[in-house]
């Protein structure tokens, strides 16, 4: 896909705190890989432009300083170790997606076992599964390399939709059962 890597030297004033929290976040969310002290490093692809562009602009605003460098390893070996590293952060990613999906098909089973059918719980689940699917959508679009655990994420996430519904189903019905109606 890509050997060739963007680097940025981020260098915000420590105070106040919230221009680095800012920064840090931007890069977080962007899947910027951090090399160290003030030094992240993303595939060069034209998924991750607009994340360091909002990156530099952060830091300008905090009268800080940002270097974006274009880089690649002297050896094969350096550009390896990048596309581990980065691979391995996102295997991490999706392995925390994967366990919030499983605490929301856990409460689905909950609430479906202890017959709590009511409008209210049914929108909070589906605001749930909603959030799965923006960090499910976040998550594929940093993931440029294509982790085995995509995969299974995409899976489990179908199956929290299918849940949900099934949920959806079992509260309408609650809803709209007349006494002595026994569908």
């Amino acid at each position: 896909m890509t050997d060739r890597w963007l680097v940025l030297v981020v260098r915000v004033p420590a105070e106040p705190s919230r221009h680095r929290v800012a920064v840090w976040r931007e890069l977080r969310k962007a899947g910027a890989l951090s090399l160290g002290q003030g030094v992240w490093a993303v595939p060069e692809l034209p998924v991750f432009e607009a994340a360091v562009r909002r990156t530099t602009e952060l830091v300008e605003r905090a009268e800080g300083e940002a270097t974006v460098l274009a880089a690649a390893g002297r050896e094969a070996a350096d550009g390896a170790r990048l596309r581990a590293l980065y691979d391995e952060a996102r295997r991490a990613d999706w392995a925390e997606y994967l366990r919030d999906s499983g605490k929301f098909e856990d409460e689905i089973a909950k609430e479906i076992r202890i017959g709590k059918f009511t409008l209210a719980e049914l929108e909070e689940e589906e605001q749930s599964l909603e959030r799965l699917r923006r960090w499910h959508r976040d998550l594929t679009s940093r993931d440029v390399f294509g982790t085995p655990e995509s995969e299974q994420a995409t899976a489990r996430l179908k199956v929290c939709v299918a849940r949900c519904e099934e949920y959806a189903e079992l509260v309408f019905r609650a809803l709209h059962q007349l006494p002595g109606d026994e569908r």
